[in-house]
């Protein structure tokens, strides 16, 4: 594909961030039956997602006693599986070799990296290139020496 980033637009729903918010999610869920989750996000995302497994219980009994939801469909919903995959450029989890995301980015970056090389070397000029990566400097750190770069900043 011809585009990069997140070409869906997506980010977490805001009202997520709020119990009301989680209780609206658990009774779709709940709803249409679906017991099994794959979140593929970030640090927010899979925050998230850790906040709505542990509130889990919570959630059905609060809809159960409100009555957005029946007993017999909180005991077919009793429990909810979720699958969390990192996907953030960043690189930055722990106990991943890369994230969904990192290996695209760093393609991007050397594309462009490649594109303005030979305009700094004909204008014998300096260029300055900032990657993205937050608080984490792989990106900038894995570029430098793919491309040769004379001196690299990074976070750490």
């Amino acid at each position: 594909l011809p585009q990069g980033g997140t070409v869906i637009g997506s980010a977490r729903c805001q009202d997520f961030r709020t119990r009301e918010g989680r209780l609206k999610a658990a009774r779709n869920l709940v709803k249409r039956g679906i017991t099994n989750l794959c979140v593929i996000g970030g640090d927010g995302s899979l925050t998230g997602a850790d906040t709505f497994r542990a509130e889990w219980s919570s959630l059905l009994a609060e809809l159960t006693k409100g009555g957005g939801i029946t007993a017999e469909e909180a005991k077919k919903s009793s429990y909810l599986n979720i699958v969390g995959m990192v996907g953030s450029i960043d690189n930055d989890f722990c106990g991943t070799d890369m994230t969904i995301g990192t290996d695209s980015a760093l393609h991007r970056i050397m594309e462009i990296v490649d594109a303005i090389t030979t305009t700094a070397q004909s204008h014998q000029r300096t260029f300055v290139l900032e990657v993205m990566g937050r608080h984490c400097g792989y990106l900038a750190l894995i570029t430098a020496l793919a491309c040769g770069a004379d001196w690299v900043f990074i976070p750490e």
